[in-house]
């Protein structure tokens, strides 16, 4: 029986809103969010549920697209057994970020 690829690429989308977290247990991953609007400066954060990840991991991650306003940048941030949070920040000085974004992230360990 052929093993499965742990490389592939696994999408998933967010269920409710821009807060609402993920699961995606894959090392290769894109994320679509639910729509999100955030002023000038504002922020946003959800948790990503994957067991490819270890509290020693690296998570590499980065928009691919947004059909937005705004400037959105976004890190990594509090990465533990098993889960880690991606931030998203609007850092226009003056329009806001309104629409949604595909994110993709790669697990190093």
């Amino acid at each position: 029986m052929p093993q499965p690829d742990i490389n592939a690429l696994v999408t998933v989308t967010q269920a409710t809103d821009i807060s609402t977290g993920v699961t995606c247990h894959a090392r290769h991953g894109q994320i679509t969010t639910q729509a999100m609007t955030a002023a000038a400066a504002g922020e946003h954060a959800f948790i990503v549920t994957n067991n490819r990840v270890s509290a020693g991991s690296i998570i590499v991650a980065h928009i691919n697209t947004t059909a937005s306003a705004g400037t959105p940048i976004i890190w990594v941030n509090t990465v533990g057994a098993g889960v880690f949070t991606i931030n998203i920040t609007n850092v226009h000085a003056t329009v806001a970020l309104d629409n949604t974004a595909i994110i993709s992230f790669l697990v190093l360990k």
